[in-house]
């Protein structure tokens, strides 16, 4: 009986007949998150989001890579360089901060990879340039949000703020916005004080901006350290109005800041209301929706507006993964370039946080749909109707 022996080529040509090509069948995505670090608080939820985001699009595998920077700009830096050049990575999700955004926009466009950030300042993508066109930004821009505090301040009566916030690229982009926006509608900023995201005290800012005697104290910062200027200026004795960011927009930092942050005045995102909004927003369906799903997993109470920004991110890529197969496979820079290309084009696309409508020039896309104001009763945000 003679033994059927398979040359070495017979095999490996049926081999590639029948192997699956699982790398041009899967879009990688990267997703930097600081779930460590001070600034966990607004990283957790978007490193938790990425277990709900989509899997699989016309046909197509979408696998996450998700890596935390530890709230340093510097790891930010070190995971874009891994997932761009050990991942291969097709787009990229995050960072959570500001400043390691800004830090990872030389990496981001040398490679050609579309980021789709979840950082508040809109510095990221403003003024756009041959790095930033490879930005997209499913957070709010200050300017947006400011337009609603300042209206609001102005509606109310408030002639005078003093101002507090980071010492880094996100509070100093706020106190742009905010300050020039403040002057228009006749509003005088009467203090003006810094902090780092590490500071364990911020006492002998708040005893300047009370001496100041403003009638309203708005604080620029993000997270866990944005309740320690509001802690500081209740033990202080400060009776005025006390506005926050979107950097707050989550139930945590009521958790933190306990009875000392009731009555805190916000402009954010409406997914943290969304029971509260009318039946006829499109956004309502969206963010319950992602609600559900993140509470049923995470339980009751956990949702916060920065996971359900990483949530609307993996939306935008849904919609645009589908023209970019059309330009090349997945792994190639010809569908890197083509998913920039599609997630610019991006139109009425219904997040959980807003309504994206993206431009050559406007990788933000949202509109006052994206925005209401709210604030702390009874330990929960709740919608101002004023």
């Amino acid at each position: 009986m003679r033994a059927f022996v398979t040359s070495t080529p017979l095999v490996a040509l049926l081999a590639g007949l029948f192997a699956v090509p699982a790398l041009a069948d899967t879009v990688k995505v990267g997703v930097i998150a600081s779930s460590t670090g001070v600034t966990a608080v607004v990283g957790i939820p978007q490193k938790n989001t990425v277990a709900l985001l989509p899997t699989e699009v016309a046909g197509v595998k979408i696998d996450y890579t998700v890596l935390d920077d530890a709230s340093d700009p510097t790891n930010a830096v070190t995971n874009v360089k891994k997932l761009i050049a050990e991942t291969k990575v097709d787009a990229l999700i995050g960072p959570t901060t500001t400043p390691a955004a800004l830090a990872m926009l030389d990496f981001v466009a040398e490679a050609k990879t579309p980021l789709i950030t979840t950082v508040g300042s809109a510095a990221v993508i403003e003024p756009m340039d041959d790095k930033k066109r490879w930005v997209f930004k499913t957070t709010q821009n200050d300017g947006l949000i400011a337009e609603a505090l300042v209206a609001h301040m102005a509606k109310t009566g408030i002639k005078t703020v003093g101002f507090i916030g980071f010492n880094d690229p996100y509070g100093e982009n706020w106190y742009k916005s905010f300050a020039a926006l403040a002057e228009k509608h006749g509003i005088k900023l009467v203090a003006s004080e810094r902090y780092t995201r590490t500071d364990a005290s911020v006492t002998g800012q708040v005893l300047k901006l009370i001496a100041a005697r403003p009638e309203a104290v708005f604080i620029a910062a993000t997270g866990g350290p944005a309740v320690l200027p509001q802690v500081a200026l209740a033990e202080k004795g400060y009776k005025g109005k006390v506005y926050q960011t979107h950097g707050v927009a989550t139930n945590d930092f009521i958790k933190l800041g306990g009875k000392v942050v009731e009555g805190t005045l916000m402009a954010g995102g409406p997914m943290l209301v969304a029971d509260d909004l009318p039946a006829s927003n499109p956004i309502k369906a969206v963010a319950q929706g992602y609600i559900k799903a993140y509470e049923g997993k995470y339980g009751a109470g956990t949702t916060s507006t920065f996971g359900a920004n990483t949530f609307d991110a993996g939306l935008l890529l849904q919609k645009a993964i589908p023209q970019a197969l059309k330009a090349g496979k997945p792994g190639s820079e010809a569908f890197r370039v083509a998913l920039r290309d599609a997630l610019e084009k991006s139109k009425e696309v219904v997040g959980a946080q807003g309504v994206f409508t993206m431009s050559p020039a406007n990788h933000n896309g949202m509109d006052q749909r994206a925005r209401l104001m709210m604030t702390v009763k009874h330990g929960k945000w709740v919608a101002l109707h004023e």
